[in-house]
């Protein structure tokens, strides 16, 4: 598959620069969960060379072509840049720290002296854009500056990821985010927002509306059942009005079953809307919405659902009703 088929879009290329990212700039991924493999797998099916390491083998993506680093510190010294796909940024601490960690490889890189250009951090987990602004700015220190961060956090869940259909939220200097755009574009659509800890913002606007709809989705679904209305009729009715989404689509029939065996986990909706909160607090909004949401998130993990899907809100919706 050619890079033409995954083209960048033009809002993030102005310039138009993808010799940015060349066809074999080598692209380690750390973090093959849920998203982190899909992704890694949408990038090998468009001829991208990929380094992976995890705490186990992973013959799947390496009988794929994913080439196999024994640590994150191997890891670091082979590749051009670093897609970190993992929960938050204590993770990435733990990844990035130590004899084996991938500093210390992305460092031996900076020394080879064999003309390798400056290395890429993109920072895939949905943060606080202010730890992330201080982890560019501890690295940058690191490295004399050949460590460049761009925040990248992503929408459109393990489907979107796994069809190369995400929404890919870009934060940081222009070149380095003409760069990730390049890479990432197999995975989906990147989109440079804004100076480094803008696709973080992004993402928290993300998840307001996201926790916002599937408590609703999940009221609803109490509402009509005891009200005795089918389900499945009703949820493809609205499909097709203004109550229509994405999460709907995505959600439905986890909602009219009531599975809500994990996906896209319900307690990280916590730590999202916290950093939705430190940006309405740094930009002195007073949300209406936002106190409610957090309040019924950490609600929901207090009563042990935190491990569900986000569908799980009918169910939190209906027990709490009892």
């Amino acid at each position: 598959m050619s890079n033409a088929e995954h083209p960048v879009p033009a809002a993030v290329t102005p310039g138009g620069a993808p010799d940015e990212a060349p066809d074999d700039a080598l692209i380690g991924v750390i973090g093959l969960g849920s998203m982190g493999a899909p992704m890694a797998r949408r990038l090998l099916a468009a001829g991208r060379r990929v380094v992976i390491t995890a705490r186990r083998p992973r013959p799947d993506l390496t009988d794929l072509g994913a080439e196999w680093a024994e640590t994150p510190r191997e890891l670091g010294r082979r590749v051009d840049a670093v897609l970190a796909m993992l929960p938050d940024l204590p993770q990435l601490d733990e990844v990035l720290d130590g004899s084996d960690g991938l500093l210390a490889g992305l460092l031996e890189r900076g020394r080879d002296g064999d003309g390798a250009r400056d290395a890429l951090l993109l920072v895939g987990s949905t943060s606080s854009a202010p730890q992330v602004r201080d982890l560019a700015e501890r690295l940058a220190a690191a490295s004399d500056g050949r460590i460049h961060v761009v925040d990248c956090p992503v929408s459109g869940g393990e489907d979107g990821a796994k069809a190369g259909t995400l929404s890919i939220m870009l934060g940081g200097d222009e070149a380095d985010a003409t760069r990730a755009a390049t890479l990432l574009s197999p995975c989906g659509t990147p989109v440079h927002l804004g100076p480094l800890g803008a696709g973080e913002v992004a993402k928290a606007c993300n998840q307001l509306i996201v926790s916002a709809t599937i408590l609703a989705l999940g009221e609803a679904a109490v509402l009509a059942e005891r009200s005795g209305l089918d389900l499945e009729a009703l949820f493809g009715l609205l499909a097709g009005g203004y109550a229509g989404s994405n999460l709907l689509a995505s959600r439905k029939d986890k909602l009219v079953t009531g599975d809500d065996s994990p996906s896209g986990v319900a307690e990280y909706m916590v730590k999202d809307l916290r950093f939705a909160a430190e940006a309405a607090a740094a930009t002195g909004t007073d949300p209406v919405l936002l106190p409610t949401l957090r309040a019924a998130f950490d609600e929901l993990v207090e009563r042990g659902l935190g491990g569900r899907d986000i569908s799980v809100a009918r169910r939190f919706i209906a027990e709490r009703s009892l």
